[in-house]
């Protein structure tokens, strides 16, 4: 437990709110809030999201789609196969096999995770609107700091 005399006065308050929320939510590296949080930094989840924003995909499609859009290139079809288990698997992303022979495969944002990319997307576009400002903060900083 965080010992709140240890800090300055004025951050105590916030610091103990902070406290009881993560307490509250889960500390633990395997819960959703950590969890989650850690997948969308990663190289791929976040793009994958948005593009299943715009619909179904076939996995084929869905890796040549992201390999196009991706500064990281190709995306290889194990990663692929990988992010999209770890979305199913918290709910985010719909499987889809039909009976055909061979089995078609396709996937599709639930609707947890067409509110979890929402909220990428509006993070996204945040981002997108602030970037001058973050790149002038990069250069003063950098500036700076030699």
């Amino acid at each position: 437990m965080i010992d709140p005399q240890a800090f300055p006065a004025a951050l105590r308050e916030g610091l103990m709110a902070l406290a009881a929320d993560m307490a509250t939510h889960g500390t633990r590296r395997d819960d959703p809030a950590r969890e989650v949080m850690g997948m969308l930094g990663d190289r791929w989840t976040s793009l994958i999201l948005q593009v299943l924003m715009i619909g179904t995909w076939r996995h084929a499609d869905l890796k040549r789609a992201l390999s196009r859009l991706s500064a990281e290139q190709a995306i290889s079809q194990r990663m692929l196969t990988l992010k999209l288990r770890a979305l199913e698997r918290d709910g985010f992303v719909a499987r889809h096999v039909t009976g055909d022979v061979p089995p078609r495969v396709s996937y599709a944002l639930t609707d947890l995770g067409l509110a979890l990319a929402q909220q990428g997307r509006a993070m996204i576009d945040w981002l997108n609107a602030h970037s001058a400002v973050i790149l002038a903060a990069r250069a003063g900083f950098d500036a700076n700091s030699d």
